[in-house]
């Protein structure tokens, strides 16, 4: 993209802020924000954080997203059943999803709940705890679901957001349609 995504306007706020307010106003008690290389400058514009949000640090540069689970874990509540495991390029998630798929990890805590929008796979996944604790071992988020095939769940939504991400200038420009749109 060529700029901090987790700061591009949408709408009135950041992008970051998209998500974080998401999941306070879905009643999420325990988030952690794991930052990588342009934390000073998010940070400074996040300002102060609601007693819930925590702020972790991924200093190795270009790693993979299993590593900031792996961080996460370090400082998520121990007595946590799941783990929502969110994108901060993915703002446009609704907070009915994500407490749909919390409803439904109460339900099935044993099964890894990943969101479809017409068939296709998005995102955030919620992992149940013990099995989530395996990327700690040096698995990907990706390894894990395909060890263990029967326990994935697929939930189709109908949701959008949940395939709407920012990886491109013209991903960028679509969101920013649909904020006016919507």
């Amino acid at each position: 993209m060529g700029r901090i995504k987790q700061l591009l306007p949408l709408g009135n706020k950041p992008v970051i802020s998209h998500c974080l307010d998401t999941l306070i106003a879905a009643e999420i008690n325990d988030i952690v924000v794991v930052l990588g290389p342009h934390r000073a400058e998010i940070l400074r514009f996040l300002g102060a954080l609601p007693n819930q949000v925590k702020i972790a640090y991924n200093d190795i540069p270009g790693s993979e997203m299993a590593e900031s689970v792996r961080i996460a874990i370090g400082v998520i509540n121990v007595s946590s059943s799941g783990l929502l495991v969110c994108l901060s390029d993915h703002p446009m998630v609704s907070r009915e999803t994500i407490k749909t798929l919390i409803a439904l990890h109460g339900q099935d805590p044993d099964k890894v709940i990943i969101p479809l929008y017409r068939g296709a796979r998005g995102h955030p996944t919620l992992f149940p705890a013990r099995m989530i604790r395996e990327v700690l071992t040096g698995h990907t988020l990706r390894e894990i679901t395909s060890r263990h095939p029967e326990k994935v769940r697929y939930l189709e939504l109908q949701d959008e957001g949940v395939i709407l991400d920012l990886d491109t200038v013209e991903d960028y420009k679509k969101l920013s349609e649909k904020m006016v749109i919507d």
